[in-house]
């Protein structure tokens, strides 16, 4: 059984994530963090930046976490009910995604989130059974005692750089400075050499570097997948996708969460765009400093959009929304196939060349693609390519996907 708001939200989801990792294909990486790495920016791409910092960037991703503890409720408790072991089919379940983040990073882009999602989703099934108030209050304590501990780890370096702004530093501070500068820098080179390259560059220099860059994105995702997760799947069990809450409480709870996540990045973005979005304390507000406030903003985004599900189920748009979330894996991975061809050295080589207002060209193309494949594609088949290929991998057996 489908939950229908659970798929138009997700929809909206793989979407906006697009917005946010259009900067990592394009590359490099370290130009997701400020506009103005490694040449100053103009006003209309700072501009263009500030859309993505405020609405997108970090919400799409806590959204994601949100759903995806979701349909982990929905499919161990859907399994149960038909009196088969829920536990065990999701522990393969994710298992299987991990194997499929693997290959996605390996093959294709090195920002893959299914790894660590099936990572934090094993366990999460370990605790998934106890009382909802015990595992929302764990859930909640360890989102906030590990973004605080990130957050006082990464002020230091942020107020060095705002003391050497005003001119107020110290030898010693512009020393450290400069070699947090030097690390930019060379990172910027390294990923312009590496993506700029063929396939098998890309990927030689992939294993012999970074190793172990999908277990270092479980480290630095748990606090924040893991809580997310668990106050998903809470909510998932008590009725929140399937219209059990009045509409009036989801309406305050979206509207609230919403409000008071927004004027956090306004106040943030406020600070940050006169500076320049410095690189240091853009990396401390987007690590640590503003999790809590995107994530607010991204249960403000799922209660509205949950509201807004009957009407928009009936328009030409959410229809194509539901569908582009039913087929989220595929269109998730999909992406990158698309998207690294076009940047990557071994397809266009645009690597690097695109700045961030052009970006967002890329961003609608993508997601006129995505938005018009789905219903073409779910009026053939039962479900999208890789979702097919997951859930038969997951039952052990070839499952029938056409209609």
């Amino acid at each position: 059984m489908r939950v229908a708001s659970l798929d138009l939200i997700r929809g909206v989801a793989v979407l906006g994530i697009l917005a946010i990792n259009i900067a990592g294909f394009a590359g490099p990486s370290i130009s997701a963090l400020a506009p103005n790495i490694p040449t100053p920016a103009t006003f209309h791409e700072e501009a263009a930046y500030a859309v993505g910092f405020v609405l997108f960037q970090g919400k799409m991703r806590a959204l994601f976490a949100i759903l995806f503890g979701a349909s982990m409720a929905l499919f161990i408790d859907q399994a149960d009910a038909r009196g088969r072991d829920g536990d065990r089919l999701q522990a393969v379940r994710l298992g299987w995604l991990m194997v499929f983040g693997i290959l996605h990073y390996v093959l294709l882009w090195w920002g893959d989130i299914l790894f660590a999602y099936g990572a934090c989703g094993l366990v999460l099934l370990l605790f998934h059974r106890l009382p909802s108030r015990l595992l929302v209050a764990g859930a909640g304590g360890l989102f906030l005692v590990l973004h605080l501990q990130g957050l006082l780890l990464s002020l230091p370096l942020a107020m060095v750089e705002e003391a050497l702004r005003l001119g107020q530093g110290s030898p010693r501070e512009a020393a450290a400075y400069a070699q947090y500068q030097g690390f930019v820098k060379r990172a910027f080179e390294q990923e312009l050499q590496q993506y700029s390259g063929g396939f098998l560059h890309i990927l030689t220099i992939k294993m012999r570097e970074h190793p172990f860059w999908l277990l270092q994105g479980v480290r630095d995702g748990f606090g924040e997948y893991l809580p997310l997760m668990a106050l998903g799947l809470v909510l998932q069990r008590s009725g929140f996708f399937a219209g059990a809450w009045s509409r009036r409480r989801v309406l305050v709870l979206g509207l609230g969460t919403f409000a008071v996540g927004l004027a956090a990045n306004l106040a943030a973005l406020s600070w940050l765009w006169p500076r320049h979005f410095p690189p240091a304390a853009m990396d401390a507000a987007l690590r640590y400093g503003l999790a809590l406030p995107s994530a607010l903003i991204a249960t403000g985004y799922g209660a509205l959009l949950m509201l807004a599900t009957p009407w928009l189920s009936g328009t030409h748009l959410g229809q194509r929304l539901s569908a582009a979330g039913r087929m989220a894996f595929s269109n998730y991975l999909g992406t990158s196939l698309v998207m690294t061809a076009i940047f990557y050295g071994w397809g266009l080589g645009l690597f690097g060349r695109v700045d961030p207002v052009a970006q967002w060209g890329f961003v609608a193309l993508g997601w006129a693609a995505m938005l018009a494949w789905g219903p073409a594609s779910l009026a053939r088949w039962r479900r999208g390519p890789l979702e097919w290929l997951w859930r038969s991998l997951t039952e052990q057996t070839w499952l029938n996907n056409r209609r």
